[in-house]
């Protein structure tokens, strides 16, 4: 991935504000994104991403705020002279015209020499791959095929920043992980900064460098996707970005180097402090994958609950297990599926003990 924290800002997004009627579809959202960086804005529907990356496009004008690009301020500048490219989750390639002419398009419309223009378009197909293909047309190509074909057009014109709406959702799953990775590389290849918006959390945690989670229009927190699951800044994000366990509780003590954490069903030793105060109401956030099932009940008194398997759900790679625990509240144990026969496996209605490490889980404290 690019990097990203230690680089100077290309775009930088600086309070920006967008209001329809008095609602806040973007309510100040500043970030800086250095160049060659891939940067997702992520969140769920109708949170103000699309929103946002319209106005990065010129389709839509801030109500307040600054967007600089290259230290250029894009205020006033119409989408068709902004440095920049927008890629569709549709594709809108023309289905009348071939791979080859829908990748010249927009430079036969800019006036280049024919022969830049050919030079162009054969740099763009040998780097999308799809040279054999240059003379089909978009109803002749599988949908990995068309999504090529879009992002070889809209770096065509060699953008700045290029601009991706849902770049994978027209795909089928599988067809869409295989995909993100080749996307990727052929974006930094080429070297362009680029926002994606994305309410895929896979798709953002496998091809940005760094993502934006939003919710009502604010950016919750902003980091490297590791930093965004392994240590979420806010019940939120936690529950947003996979799978996790989410159990309210109070605190017992906190030391610099502990804190314990008293819920309904266990205690909770967590191996670093938090500068919080006894009695004070937190939110411990546990993965699933973090937690080990046993069926002997572990020696530590912390970090471990009985539990009774309800719901047994099998993904290939991994099970899920569902325990109902004393309080009736749920805990979910994921289980990685490295053998193809596990001897003592867990069956609906077994009493298990799930237990997990004091390095395990997050404290919340919004």
């Amino acid at each position: 991935m690019a990097p990203a924290a230690a680089e100077p800002a290309f775009l930088r997004i600086q309070g920006v504000v967008k209001e329809f009627n008095g609602y806040k579809a973007v309510d100040q959202a500043t970030v800086d994104i250095a160049q060659g960086e891939i940067f997702a804005l992520l969140g769920p529907s109708g949170c103000g991403k699309s929103t946002l990356l319209r106005m990065l496009a010129g389709f839509e004008t801030p109500t307040a705020g600054r967007i600089v690009l290259g230290g250029v301020d894009l205020a006033g500048l119409p989408p068709y002279e902004r440095p920049m490219n927008m890629m569709f989750q549709s594709y809108a390639l023309f289905p009348h015209l071939t791979v080859w002419d829908n990748i010249a398009f927009g430079l036969k419309r800019e006036g280049l020499a024919r022969e830049r223009i050919a030079e162009r378009v054969a740099a763009m197909l040998k780097l999308v791959q799809l040279e054999k293909f240059a003379r089909r047309k978009p109803h002749q190509l599988s949908g990995g095929q068309q999504q090529r074909v879009a992002l070889a057009r809209s770096l065509a014109k060699q953008p700045q920043l290029l601009l991706l709406d849902e770049p994978l959702g027209a795909l089928d799953k599988k067809l869409r992980e295989q995909t993100q990775l080749e996307l990727v590389r052929i974006i930094e290849s080429v070297g362009v900064t680029c926002v994606m918006v994305t309410h895929d959390q896979e798709e953002a945690m496998t091809m940005a460098s760094r993502i934006a989670v939003m919710s009502e229009g604010r950016f919750l927190q902003v980091g490297a996707p590791g930093e965004i699951y392994e240590t979420p800044a806010s019940r939120f994000v936690a529950d947003f970005i996979g799978n996790v366990n989410l159990m309210e509780g109070r605190v017992e003590v906190d030391e610099p180097d502990h804190v314990v954490i008293a819920c309904a069903d266990c205690r909770h030793y967590v191996g670093h402090g938090i500068t919080g105060t006894a009695g004070m109401a937190v939110t411990v956030a546990l993965r699933p994958e973090k937690v080990q099932l046993a069926r002997e009940q572990p020696a530590d008194t912390y970090n471990g609950v009985r539990g009774v398997v309800r719901e047994i759900a099998y993904f290939g790679s991994f099970t899920v297990y569902h325990l109902a625990l004393a309080s009736g509240a749920r805990l979910q144990v994921s289980v990685a599926n490295t053998l193809r026969h596990r001897e003592r496996e867990f069956a609906v209605g077994d009493t298990a003990w799930a237990h997990w490490s004091p390095s395990a889980h997050v404290v919340l404290t919004q």
